[in-house]
């Protein structure tokens, strides 16, 4: 895969449409656990669900909130300056693998689908934030050279 020197609308695009439908199967799964629990069902299951629906929804709103600001900023709405100083994605507070082990499969795989879509983003945020600029093992490892190639000058 090709990598990118700047952020584009499709990428934004593309990740938003994704972001959205994970949101939306965040949603079904968690608004599951809301309602009132079954005859017999585990408290700490119900707690697990809870907090993981708590830390999972949060964390989608934070991708959501990261692609909206870069949608506003190739509309138009927000500047480079703007998206910079206050657009910047929050960091991950991931599962908490005690919780996840009362949870069925199926909620687990979905969590872990938003933490890695969370991860993406950050990489792309950090990436846009050092506008793009990636360090070169082979101009590194020929910057190490040219200097110890001066001390014997």
């Amino acid at each position: 895969m090709p990598r990118t020197s700047s952020l584009s609308r499709p990428i934004i695009e593309a990740l938003y449409t994704e972001a959205l439908v994970l949101t939306d199967d965040v949603r079904a799964v968690f608004a599951l656990g809301a309602k009132q629990p079954d005859e017999g069902q585990d408290s700490m299951v119900r707690l697990a669900l809870s907090t993981e629906g708590l830390r999972t929804t949060t964390r989608m709103m934070h991708v959501l909130a990261w692609l909206l600001n870069q949608r506003a900023f190739f509309a138009g709405e927000l500047s480079e300056q703007q998206v910079r100083k206050h657009g910047a994605l929050p960091a991950d507070r991931g599962a908490d693998p005690e919780q996840l082990e009362r949870l069925e499969p199926e909620t687990c795989e979905l969590i872990a689908e938003t933490e890695k879509l969370h991860q993406r983003i950050a990489r792309l945020d950090q990436a846009w934030r050092q506008n793009f600029e990636v360090s070169s093992p082979a101009r590194a490892f020929q910057g190490r050279l040219e200097r110890r190639l001066s001390d014997f000058a």
